[in-house]
Protein backbone atom coordinates (compact mmCIF):
# COMPACT_ATOMS: atom_id res chain seq x y z
CA UNK A 1 0.00 0.00 0.00
CA UNK A 2 1.43 3.24 -0.91
CA UNK A 3 0.97 6.58 1.11
CA UNK A 4 -0.95 8.78 0.01
CA UNK A 5 1.08 11.66 -1.54
CA UNK A 6 0.55 15.22 -0.06
CA UNK A 7 -1.84 17.84 -1.68
CA UNK A 8 0.92 20.50 -2.92
CA UNK A 9 2.86 17.65 -5.16
CA UNK A 10 1.46 18.43 -8.88
CA UNK A 11 2.44 16.12 -11.45
CA UNK A 12 3.04 18.42 -14.95
CA UNK A 13 4.98 17.50 -18.02
CA UNK A 14 7.39 20.13 -17.36
CA UNK A 15 8.15 22.91 -15.04
CA UNK A 16 6.31 25.33 -17.07
CA UNK A 17 3.05 23.90 -16.42
CA UNK A 18 3.98 24.46 -12.53
CA UNK A 19 4.87 27.95 -13.39
CA UNK A 20 1.82 28.45 -15.43
CA UNK A 21 0.14 26.79 -11.79
CA UNK A 22 2.22 28.85 -9.88
CA UNK A 23 1.37 32.34 -11.18
CA UNK A 24 -2.32 31.30 -11.37
CA UNK A 25 -2.45 31.24 -7.85
CA UNK A 26 -0.59 34.24 -7.54
CA UNK A 27 -3.46 35.71 -9.94
CA UNK A 28 -0.74 37.09 -12.18
CA UNK A 29 -1.73 37.52 -15.94
CA UNK A 30 0.89 35.29 -17.88
CA UNK A 31 1.41 33.90 -21.51
CA UNK A 32 2.74 31.02 -23.00
CA UNK A 33 5.41 31.91 -25.40
CA UNK A 34 5.42 28.19 -26.80
CA UNK A 35 5.53 25.06 -24.69
CA UNK A 36 8.77 25.40 -23.08
CA UNK A 37 8.66 29.15 -22.73
CA UNK A 38 5.97 31.43 -20.18
CA UNK A 39 6.13 35.23 -19.06
CA UNK A 40 4.30 36.75 -16.51
CA UNK A 41 4.16 40.12 -15.00
CA UNK A 42 4.66 40.57 -11.50
CA UNK A 43 3.67 43.72 -9.06
CA UNK A 44 6.35 44.72 -6.85
CA UNK A 45 7.29 47.61 -4.30
CA UNK A 46 8.57 49.75 -7.78
CA UNK A 47 7.08 48.95 -10.13
CA UNK A 48 6.12 45.68 -12.48
CA UNK A 49 8.65 42.82 -13.12
CA UNK A 50 8.34 40.66 -15.95
CA UNK A 51 9.09 37.37 -15.53
CA UNK A 52 10.22 34.76 -18.69
CA UNK A 53 10.97 30.97 -17.58
CA UNK A 54 12.71 28.40 -20.97
CA UNK A 55 12.29 24.78 -20.01
CA UNK A 56 15.61 23.23 -21.99
CA UNK A 57 14.67 19.37 -22.15
CA UNK A 58 17.84 18.66 -23.33
CA UNK A 59 19.44 19.84 -20.57
CA UNK A 60 16.76 18.86 -17.59
CA UNK A 61 17.50 22.96 -17.23
CA UNK A 62 15.35 25.78 -16.48
CA UNK A 63 16.09 29.72 -16.49
CA UNK A 64 14.13 32.21 -15.06
CA UNK A 65 14.65 35.55 -15.80
CA UNK A 66 12.80 38.70 -14.43
CA UNK A 67 13.78 41.85 -15.97
CA UNK A 68 13.41 45.42 -14.38
CA UNK A 69 11.73 47.84 -17.16
CA UNK A 70 14.93 50.45 -16.52
CA UNK A 71 17.04 50.80 -19.32
CA UNK A 72 21.00 52.07 -18.55
CA UNK A 73 21.98 55.09 -20.12
CA UNK A 74 25.45 54.36 -21.70
CA UNK A 75 27.01 57.15 -19.19
CA UNK A 76 25.62 55.31 -16.17
CA UNK A 77 26.58 51.96 -17.48
CA UNK A 78 29.38 51.72 -15.65
CA UNK A 79 28.05 52.55 -12.12
CA UNK A 80 25.09 50.40 -12.79
CA UNK A 81 27.86 47.55 -13.53
CA UNK A 82 29.56 48.04 -10.27
CA UNK A 83 26.44 48.49 -8.15
CA UNK A 84 25.64 44.77 -9.52
CA UNK A 85 29.10 42.95 -9.01
CA UNK A 86 28.70 44.38 -5.56
CA UNK A 87 25.15 43.43 -5.06
CA UNK A 88 25.53 40.01 -6.29
CA UNK A 89 27.81 38.03 -3.62
CA UNK A 90 25.34 39.61 -0.62
CA UNK A 91 22.11 37.39 -2.75
CA UNK A 92 21.97 33.66 -1.66
CA UNK A 93 19.81 32.77 -5.21
CA UNK A 94 20.22 33.67 -8.41
CA UNK A 95 22.01 37.14 -9.84
CA UNK A 96 21.75 39.90 -11.79
CA UNK A 97 23.41 40.54 -14.97
CA UNK A 98 22.68 43.33 -17.66
CA UNK A 99 23.00 41.94 -21.22
CA UNK A 100 24.78 43.75 -24.16
CA UNK A 101 21.66 43.90 -26.02
CA UNK A 102 18.85 44.40 -23.42
CA UNK A 103 20.12 47.12 -21.68
CA UNK A 104 17.65 46.31 -18.69
CA UNK A 105 18.95 44.76 -15.32
CA UNK A 106 17.75 41.11 -15.09
CA UNK A 107 18.13 38.82 -12.06
CA UNK A 108 18.83 35.63 -13.46
CA UNK A 109 18.16 32.09 -11.75
CA UNK A 110 19.28 28.93 -13.43
CA UNK A 111 17.92 25.77 -12.14
CA UNK A 112 18.93 22.15 -13.05
CA UNK A 113 16.93 19.51 -12.49
CA UNK A 114 19.17 16.39 -14.12
CA UNK A 115 17.84 13.33 -12.88
CA UNK A 116 14.96 14.76 -10.83
CA UNK A 117 11.68 13.96 -12.32
CA UNK A 118 10.18 17.31 -11.84
CA UNK A 119 10.57 20.91 -10.03
CA UNK A 120 8.31 21.21 -7.19
CA UNK A 121 5.73 23.87 -6.35
CA UNK A 122 8.29 25.08 -3.20
CA UNK A 123 11.27 25.24 -5.36
CA UNK A 124 9.77 27.41 -7.84
CA UNK A 125 8.08 29.63 -5.46
CA UNK A 126 11.05 29.77 -4.25
CA UNK A 127 12.98 30.99 -6.97
CA UNK A 128 10.23 33.43 -8.37
CA UNK A 129 9.82 35.42 -4.60
CA UNK A 130 12.92 35.58 -4.15
CA UNK A 131 13.77 37.09 -7.59
CA UNK A 132 10.80 39.77 -6.83
CA UNK A 133 12.72 39.98 -3.66
CA UNK A 134 15.53 41.20 -4.78
CA UNK A 135 14.43 43.05 -7.69
CA UNK A 136 12.93 45.31 -5.30
CA UNK A 137 15.91 45.77 -2.91
CA UNK A 138 18.06 46.62 -6.24
CA UNK A 139 15.31 49.36 -8.08
CA UNK A 140 16.17 52.15 -5.33
CA UNK A 141 19.76 51.78 -5.33
CA UNK A 142 19.67 52.05 -9.32
CA UNK A 143 17.47 54.68 -8.75
CA UNK A 144 19.94 56.38 -6.44
CA UNK A 145 22.92 56.05 -9.05
CA UNK A 146 21.07 56.71 -11.98
CA UNK A 147 19.23 59.65 -10.59
CA UNK A 148 19.89 60.93 -7.01
CA UNK A 149 23.81 61.11 -8.15
CA UNK A 150 24.91 58.40 -5.26
CA UNK A 151 27.80 56.43 -5.77
CA UNK A 152 27.33 52.42 -6.64
CA UNK A 153 28.69 51.85 -2.87
CA UNK A 154 26.11 54.22 -1.21
CA UNK A 155 23.48 53.42 -2.79
CA UNK A 156 24.32 49.60 -2.13
CA UNK A 157 24.44 50.53 1.06
CA UNK A 158 21.07 52.26 1.06
CA UNK A 159 19.23 49.22 -0.23
CA UNK A 160 20.56 46.29 1.63
CA UNK A 161 19.32 48.22 5.06
CA UNK A 162 16.73 46.37 6.37
CA UNK A 163 14.10 48.17 7.84
CA UNK A 164 11.63 47.62 10.80
CA UNK A 165 8.67 49.24 12.35
CA UNK A 166 6.05 51.70 10.47
CA UNK A 167 6.77 55.52 10.81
Amino acid sequence: MQAKAPEYEFLYSSPISLLAELFSQFEWNYDYTNDHEITAESEGRWCTYHLCAIWRQELESLIISTFIDIKIPADKRTHVDILLSAMNPKIWLGHFEIALEDEVPTFRYNLTLRGNPNATLEQLEEIVTSAVTECDRLYPALQFVLWGGKSPEEALMASMMDTYGEA
